[in-house]
């Protein structure tokens, strides 16, 4: 792991495409819990804070984190605004309390939470309006933590895998430097290397779960995920073979609450 923070683009918002995008995972959650990867422990760990019990999985999804969480014994509550995406996590996690709500307004009290994870999912965030509301809800000390799994680009079938399914994708990449406000110390970030082993036949899936093949029009999805089955059919890495490992980094940023004063 390193704790240098690599340099990123900074936030541009594109609210209409934005709201439509974060809008489309209704339709394909079944897939989205299908096919995305879960998140290594060596993430997780550095990401909770020590001695932490209660914590909220914010845009929790279908539960990829939350189950992590529920596996350490944590008290956890998971709040995702999505019907769809909900359904799927109270199924995957039962042991987890699952709330409707969103980032700008926080179905819990004050002073609730030991912790606040947001994993794949801060891009979707207004930081002026998230950040009061989690700060209201953490705990003196509380810690607010981000992930996003970045596929590893420098491998060969990985980056024309993402060049096939970003094509023509006009909003800027998902994981970014967060940025934060005088509530929370300064961001530290590390990344965590790993891979997920993957079917070959399911990297089709995996590629229709995103927000931009979501909103494509069919033919146009239809198109690039039919070059996504070309690609796992004749790559050397990927041909002939049913699994292979998919490598990801696990890019992880944390801040605790500010003391007050």
């Amino acid at each position: 792991m390193t704790s240098s923070t690599p340099p990123l683009p900074p936030e541009r918002p594109d609210a209409a495409s934005r709201t439509d995008r974060a809008a489309s995972f209704d339709k394909g959650a079944d897939v989205y819990r299908a096919t995305r990867p879960t998140y290594p422990d060596a993430a997780v760990d550095w990401l909770l804070p020590s001695g932490a019990r209660q914590v909220l999985d914010l845009a929790a999804g279908t539960g990829k984190l939350t189950e992590r969480l529920v596996a350490r014994g944590l008290d956890v509550v998971a709040v995702e605004p999505s019907d769809a995406m909900r359904t799927e996590l109270s199924r995957a996690v039962p042991a987890a309390r699952t709330l409707a709500g969103t980032a700008d307004a926080l179905p819990l009290p004050d002073a609730s939470v030991d912790a606040v994870l947001v994993a794949q999912a801060w891009h979707w965030f207004t930081p002026s309006t998230a950040l009061p509301e989690i700060a209201r809800v953490l705990r003196p000390g509380g810690r607010l933590g981000l992930v996003w799994n970045v596929r590893d680009n420098e491998v060969d079938w990985v980056g024309r895998y993402t060049e096939i399914i970003h094509r023509g994708d006009a909003l800027d990449p998902s994981y970014r430097v967060p940025i934060l406000d005088h509530r929370f110390t300064p961001a530290e970030h590390t990344t965590v290397p790993w891979a997920d082993r993957v079917g070959t036949r399911s990297l089709r899936a995996l590629a229709a779960s995103r927000s931009y093949l979501l909103t494509l029009p069919e033919a146009r999805r239809d198109e690039l995920l039919d070059e996504v089955d070309e690609l796992a059919h004749a790559h050397p890495d990927l041909a002939g073979r049913d699994e292979v490992d998919l490598p990801y980094r696990a890019e992880c940023w944390r801040a605790d609450l500010a003391e007050a004063g």
